[in-house]
């Protein structure tokens, strides 16, 4: 058996929405050098929707495979729809990640979540601060 699906293998050889988005309306920073894994994801909202969403990711292949999946699950989905998004649900949409990896899919979803945040605080929306409560530190980074 394959360490990595064939999935896997694509968005890391043919990552889709790479880059940056300069007007973004929010941005998410998450992971840090100490695990080697460092995701940025940017969101262009419109009317609720998320209709442009792009990543920079510096990390393994796997890191960059769920940064790419994750945002072809949430582009063009209502934001609140994006918050939703799980790990698991990024790891069931790459076919499987080796379980040493799976920390990658938590970064993705963390992502997603901070971008959204990002986006809340600069439109003054109101939101469940428990619902981001994992942002403030990288937890699988100190295992």
């Amino acid at each position: 058996m394959a360490l990595y699906s064939d999935k896997v293998m694509d968005h890391f050889q043919n990552p889709r929405n790479v880059g940056k988005i300069e007007d973004a309306d929010g941005i998410g920073e998450v992971g840090n050098a100490k695990c080697g894994d460092i995701m940025r994801m940017y969101i262009k909202v419109d009317d609720g929707v998320i209709t442009d969403c792009k990543f920079n990711t510096f990390g393994c292949g796997s890191a960059i495979a769920t940064s790419s999946m994750a945002t072809e699950l949430i582009k063009g989905k209502p934001i609140e729809e994006a918050l939703e998004l799980s790990n698991k649900a990024v790891v069931e949409a790459l076919d499987g990640l080796p379980a040493y990896k799976l920390h990658c899919s938590v970064l993705a979803e963390e992502a997603v979540k901070a971008a959204v945040k990002d986006y809340y605080d600069k439109n003054g929306i109101a939101y469940d601060p428990e619902q981001f409560k994992n942002l403030e530190d990288c937890e699988h980074c100190h295992e």
